[in-house]
């Protein structure tokens, strides 16, 4: 039987346009982590939700400090989910690789951990690179001293936010540049840590797209990170997946949660939340939390616009 500390721990980050962020986001998070802990090997000690860039170009798409904001709200009740503004303040659209590797790079400096997909070196601009080197928090292997995976998220996320982050009741986001002083770095050396994508169905369908994916950024994204997917609308992820040479080539690297295909989380998305808010739907509750509602209908989005 595994202990804590020799299951894999792992971060998920889910990259989107988050236009607006939806309960049905929120689930995916939820049902990922419940499957990946009743698997019994791994601890999921954080996610991380990371807005997609204004140049995207998606059309309807609000600009980025209104899908932050809605982002931060939807989750912040939550004490293992946070909002990362860094895609959002780069100064153009970057690629789903690039955002891992970015988080990749961060953790490896903010932690110290074993990071299990290190395998590619970054083309990713780093930030906040300590100066010194620092010795490890706990050297004996008295197993009691060592960090669980509550206190590794909450250490991390407080070095985390002296980097980039989106902190809780904030009136602006905060965003530290390459010569900041992160101080004592964390360094959790015996702890094994993977940074998981966590996409729905319909991510992985596009996989399969001839042109929409370059073939290097996906064979990093499956093969050197691995995904987690949470089917949407009883999608038949087995037959997605044998469409792909690099999802097949990587199969052991995917994760599909078995979740009930007809929960009705399952088949909330923004573009049904965006058109049940501009025909003022009353079901605009079951796809969006409150909070969120709130600030939509408060900053006047989606109103009148259209797609």
């Amino acid at each position: 039987m595994m202990t804590e500390t020799t299951k894999t721990h792992v971060i998920l980050l889910s990259c989107g346009s988050f236009n607006p962020i939806t309960k049905g986001h929120i689930h995916m998070f939820e049902k990922a982590r419940e499957y990946l802990h009743k698997t019994g090997r791994f601890i999921v000690i954080g996610g991380i939700i990371s807005p997609v860039h204004d140049s995207y170009g998606k059309p309807g798409l609000v600009p980025s400090r209104h899908r932050l904001t809605m982002c931060q709200l939807a989750v912040q009740s939550s004490d293992w989910i946070r909002v990362d503004p860094w895609e959002c303040y780069q100064d153009t659209w970057q690629t789903t690789c690039s955002v891992l590797e970015h988080h990749r790079d961060l953790m490896k400096r903010v932690t110290g951990c074993i990071l299990s997909n290190v395998n590619s070196p970054s083309t990713t601009p780093v930030i906040g690179q300590p100066q010194n080197q620092t010795r490890p928090i706990y050297e004996n292997n008295n197993i009691n001293n060592k960090p669980t995976a509550v206190k590794l998220w909450g250490k991390m996320s407080e070095s985390l936010g002296k980097i980039c982050c989106v902190r809780p009741h904030s009136d602006r986001f905060t965003f530290v540049d390459e010569n900041a002083n992160l101080g004592t770095a964390m360094r959790y050396e015996e702890i094994e840590l993977r940074i998981l994508l966590l996409c729905g169905s319909d991510l992985l369908e596009s996989f399969c797209i001839p042109g929409l994916w370059k073939n290097s950024d996906m064979e990093v994204i499956v093969g050197d990170f691995g995904i987690v997917v949470v089917p949407r609308d009883g999608a038949d992820t087995e037959r997605i997946m044998n469409h792909s040479s690099v999802l097949r080539k990587y199969k052991d690297n995917i994760i599909v949660v078995k979740d009930d295909m007809n929960h009705p989380m399952s088949i909330v998305s923004s573009t049904k939340s965006r058109l049940a808010l501009q025909h003022g739907d009353g079901h605009v509750v079951d796809y969006l939390g409150q909070p969120v509602i709130d600030y939509i209908l408060q900053s006047q989005l989606y109103i009148n616009t259209s797609g």
